[in-house]
């Protein structure tokens, strides 16, 4: 199908067939109703917005109480070509409304979280597998996706190792699949060399640990010789309180589950039955609630992984592990031989880290919830991907933050909607992979309990105004082959069950710049771990619907006032163009 448009007449042209063609007009970019009005109470009488209005603006509508005219006169200094000579016109304040000068969070705002508690007070930016470039059976083994990771601030990096095929050297490698293997000194130079590009605050390395103690001890000066000084290795064997990320800043710190003995790989076989997922859809499915599982639906899933997982065993022997490898853990996992009551124990001489499976958690969280977030005020807790997630899909991370997990380990080579609530999280804290996590999880006065029915700690008021940027940023027939978009936007809350929430505005008809003018109100029980979700898409009536961009920003830093929201891509790139203008508020 083609398309012309008419710069003369500011309208765009779709050809429907050889002989017929509609056409549509191009609507301005104009300011809302709302943006009007209060252009009309901050400005002088020639309709001039000056740096004392302008100041007055700010403190006023956008809630940013401490605002002087000298930060006013800064913003128009920085939006100099929006700015008329005497002050804003209604048309440059509008446009300075909607730019990047006036963003929802800010993402110049440096570390501000105190980074002088233990780890265990923090949630941590994890990854999963983190060597795959694809799905979890048959993709390559690379450094790339490592490398990728860490320039997007992820601190927890997961390094399958196992011996090559003549046994004499270690290669990262899934086993027992069609992964094609890259060697482990790779891997280790990449995050050498790329650790710290986003973030100077520690980088982890998970190791499942497949090896031979001849290996294990080449592994050990693999590690020490690329690494050096930036090592991590405790004087003690083990920690009674782990270190503070301040304390560990550009520090490589090595945590390791203890192998039970050393575990051939076998042939390549797929465990289970591969589930249709829901990420097979343009943006992925719904992220389903943690309580919607029954506990027949937890046993299933645990039988149908039970076959594949290695997950965690006893403390590692002295007669198993090679002496010079066991010197260089920091982090010892295990889950020790006894039930969910020994696993989360807390030893006051020893600090360790629990790995849990999604599920595992979830059956665990039905009984034991106050217990698990009792366990990671000390304790490091992993939650893990479900073995049968083939496809690179997640879960949902709010299973494991709920109830202090600090690792939520996820899958980043794909994406989705977890992903995309994950990536808001971290967001926070100028995006340094590391989150304080709030004091309703360290409080020991109190343990908090995640199934408790509480009352709404505030109200987040959220209007969506309008959106733009599509008509720059994509083919003019790539959401209708005939005529402009119908485009809507979906807003909720991802957080703990009673919170949780996606509401959505109309449709707006064949209108590449929408106006929706909609007002939304989110009642939040625990405001502290709730992330704000927004999406765009196209309304299709005989197909699925488009997708038009999304973002995710903690609400714990969201700007109070009328902000521009820039919304991303699927796989989290930030569009060029599209973006949103909408208003928040705390009620």
């Amino acid at each position: 199908m083609s398309k012309q448009i008419s710069k003369q007449t500011s309208k765009q042209t779709y050809k429907v067939c050889f002989c017929f063609r509609r056409r549509f007009r191009l609507a301005a970019t104009e300011a809302p109703p709302e943006i009007k009005s209060l252009y009309g109470q901050f400005s002088d009488n020639n309709g001039i917005m000056t740096a004392d209005h302008l100041q007055r603006f700010l403190v006023h509508v956008q809630k940013q109480e401490n605002a002087t005219v000298e930060d006013a006169q800064a913003i128009m200094h920085n939006t100099a070509h929006l700015f008329h000579r005497k002050g804003f016109n209604l048309e440059t304040f509008f446009k300075y409304l909607f730019s990047d000068s006036n963003p929802a969070i800010d993402l110049h705002r440096s570390v501000h979280h105190d980074m002088n508690a233990p780890l265990s007070h923090y949630f941590i930016f994890t990854g999963h597998n983190s060597y795959l470039t694809g799905n979890q059976l048959s993709s390559d083994c690379s450094d790339v996706p490592i490398v990728e990771a860490l320039k997007k601030g992820v601190r927890v990096i997961e390094l399958d190792i196992w011996p090559n095929s003549a046994k004499d050297d270690v290669n990262v490698l899934h086993g027992r699949t069609l992964t094609a293997p890259v060697k482990l000194i790779k891997c280790l130079t990449s995050i050498k060399n790329h650790a710290f590009e986003a973030s100077e605050y520690p980088v982890v390395i998970t190791l499942e640990d497949h090896l031979t103690t001849e290996l294990q001890a080449k592994v050990a000066k693999m590690v020490t010789e690329t690494f050096g000084d930036m090592l991590f290795a405790p004087k003690a064997e083990s920690l009674e309180e782990f270190p503070s990320p301040e304390s560990l800043k550009r520090r490589i710190i090595i945590s390791t589950k203890p192998p039970k003995e050393y575990l051939k790989a076998k042939e390549a076989k797929v465990i289970g039955s591969q589930r249709e997922n829901d990420s097979s859809q343009a943006w992925g499915g719904e992220i389903p609630l943690y309580k919607s599982k029954s506990n027949a639906d937890l046993k299933t899933d645990l039988e149908e992984e039970e076959e594949e997982e290695e997950e965690e065993d006893d403390d590692l022997q002295d007669d198993k592990c090679a002496p010079e490898y066991r010197s260089l853990i920091a982090i010892h996992a295990g889950k020790g031989k006894g039930g969910l009551d020994d696993w989360l124990r807390v030893d006051p001489d020893k600090v360790r880290r629990l790995s849990l499976s999604e599920q595992e958690l979830e059956k665990a969280a039905k009984t034991h919830g106050p217990q698990i977030v009792k366990f990671t005020q000390k304790n490091i807790l992993r939650v893990y991907p479900k073995g049968i997630r083939f496809d690179s899909s997640n879960y949902n991370p709010l299973i494991g933050w709920m109830h202090g997990a600090q690792m939520v380990a996820f899958n980043m080579q794909g994406y989705g909607r977890s992903l995309w609530v994950m990536q808001g999280m971290f967001k926070a804290n100028g995006g340094c992979g590391y989150v304080k996590k709030p004091d309703i999880l360290m409080n020991n006065d109190s343990i908090f309990d995640p199934r408790a029915t509480l009352s709404p700690k505030t109200t987040l008021k959220v209007k969506v105004f309008m959106g733009e940027g599509w008509y720059y940023d994509f083919p003019h027939t790539h959401f209708d082959a005939y005529s402009p978009p119908d485009f809507y936007t979906r807003v909720g809350i991802a957080g703990v069950p009673a919170d949780t929430v996606m509401k959505r505005t109309k449709a707006i008809e064949d209108n590449w710049i929408p106006a929706w003018n909609e007002e939304f109100l989110f009642p939040l029980t625990v405001p502290e771990l709730a992330i704000l979700r927004i999406e765009v898409h196209e309304y299709d009536m005989s197909e699925k619907d488009d997708f038009g961009g999304q973002t995710c920003l903690p609400i714990s830093e969201l700007r109070k006032g009328i902000r521009a929201v820039p919304l991303y891509s699927q796989a989290g790139e930030k569009y060029k163009s599209v973006k949103l203008l909408m208003h928040f508020d705390f009620v």
